[in-house]
C-alpha cells in the first residue's frame, strides 16, 4: 500500500504531467518525482515533448546521487524500449532506486513491459495509484490511442446570428489551445495549437483538410502525431463529425444576459446537441461555460 507520503508525491507528479499537455503527442504527459531512502522530495521532473528526456529521466537527473536507495513516483509504467530516449526502466535500476509507485500501466509498453522488469531487477513496484486521478491528464491520450484518431472537442459561441469558433471571439477560450495539438477553423485552416510546440516530424497537416473525408482526416492527423484536437466553428464545420459521433466533447461559452429576457432574446434554447449531458459549468467574463460530453451508452430520456 503506498504510502502518505507516496500519495503526496503522486498528486504532486499527476500536476506535474500537466506541464507536458498540448506538447508531448503522440507521447503521453507524465510527471515523476523521486523520494530519497528517507522519503524526502529530492527531484522532479516531466516529459516535455517527444524526442527529449522523459519524465523519470528529469526526474532523475534533478534527484543526483540521492536517489540511490530511493522511490520513483511516477504516472504512468516507465518506458521499457529505446527510442530517442533510453528506457526509463533501465534508467531508474542503474540510478539504485529501491521502489517505484505507478498510478496507470503503459499500453504501450514493449516486450514484458517496465514494471516486470523492474521487479525482475528486485526493484518495488507498486501499481494503480491514483489512477483515476492520473487520468485527468491521460485520459484524452488513452482513449486516442484505443481510437486510433485524435480526440475531438468541439469549440464555440453563441451570437446573434448563431454559433460559431470561440477562440477568434472569447479571449478566455484561448487557454484551450494550450491542451490540444492542433485546431481545426471555420475557414478550413488547421494549425498546431501551439505554434511549433511539437517540433516538425510530429504534426503534419494535410492540406484542403475539410476536402477530405472525416475519417480520412482524422487518420492523417493522428498518424501525424495528433491526439487532441478542436473543431472551432459553427454548425456547418461540426455537422459532419456530429453526425458520425466522432466529437466527444464541447465547450459552449454562452454571452451573460440580464436577469429578465424574452425568449427570442435569450438565444437558442438547445445549448449542446442530442446525446451529449453536461459535466461542468462556470462563469468567465461575459460569459458562462458549459462543459458536456458525449454519453458513452445512449441518451437518458431520449426516444
Amino acid at each position: 500500500m503506498a504510502s502518505p507520503l507516496e500519495l503526496q508525491a503522486m498528486r504532486r507528479a499527476i500536476a506535474l504531467s500537466a506541464h507536458g499537455l498540448g506538447s508531448t503527442s503522440p507521447n503521453p504527459p507524465v510527471g515523476c518525482v523521486i523520494l530519497d531512502a528517507a522519503g524526502r522530495p529530492v527531484g522532479e521532473g516531466y516529459h516535455a515533448r517527444k524526442g527529449e528526456a522523459h519524465a523519470e529521466g528529469n526526474a532523475l537527473l534533478a534527484a543526483g546521487p540521492a536517489a540511490k536507495g530511493g522511490t520513483a513516483v511516477v504516472t504512468l509504467e516507465p518506458c521499457n524500449h529505446v527510442g530517442r530516449a533510453p528506457a526509463c526502466r533501465q534508467l531508474l535500476i542503474d540510478a539504485g532506486i529501491s521502489r517505484v509507485v505507478v498510478a496507470l500501466l503503459d499500453p504501450t509498453s514493449r516486450g514484458d513491459g517496465g514494471v516486470n522488469d523492474l521487479r525482475k531487477a528486485g526493484v518495488s513496484v507498486e501499481t494503480d495509484v491514483l489512477a483515476d486521478e492520473a487520468l485527468l491528464a491521460l485520459d484524452q491520450w488513452r482513449t486516442a490511442l484505443r481510437q486510433g484518431r485524435p480526440v475531438l472537442t468541439w469549440v464555440y459561441t453563441q451570437t446573434s446570428s448563431g454559433l460559431t469558433g470561440a477562440l477568434d471571439h472569447v479571449p478566455e477560450s484561448r487557454h484551450l489551445l494550450l491542451t490540444a495539438d492542433a485546431v481545426l477553423h471555420a475557414d478550413g485552416r488547421l494549425e498546431e495549437a501551439v505554434p511549433n510546440s511539437h517540433g516538425p516530424d510530429v504534426v503534419h497537416l494535410p492540406s484542403n483538410p475539410l476536402q477530405l473525408g472525416t475519417d480520412e482526416l482524422l487518420k492523417a492527423l493522428y498518424s501525424g502525431g495528433v491526439r487532441r484536437l478542436l473543431i472551432d466553428g459553427g454548425e456547418d464545420l461540426a455537422a459532419a463529425f456530429l453526425a458520425d459521433a466522432l466529437i466527444g466533447h464541447i465547450v459552449a461559452y454562452i454571452p451573460e444576459q440580464g436577469p429578465s429576457a424574452s425568449s427570442r432574446s435569450a438565444g437558442q434554447l438547445e445549448m449542446v446537441p442530442v446525446g451529449f449531458h453536461l459535466t461542468d459549468i462556470c462563469r468567465v467574463a461575459g460569459h458562462i461555460v458549459i462543459g458536456a460530453a458525449r454519453w458513452l451508452h445512449g441518451t437518458p430520456g431520449q426516444p
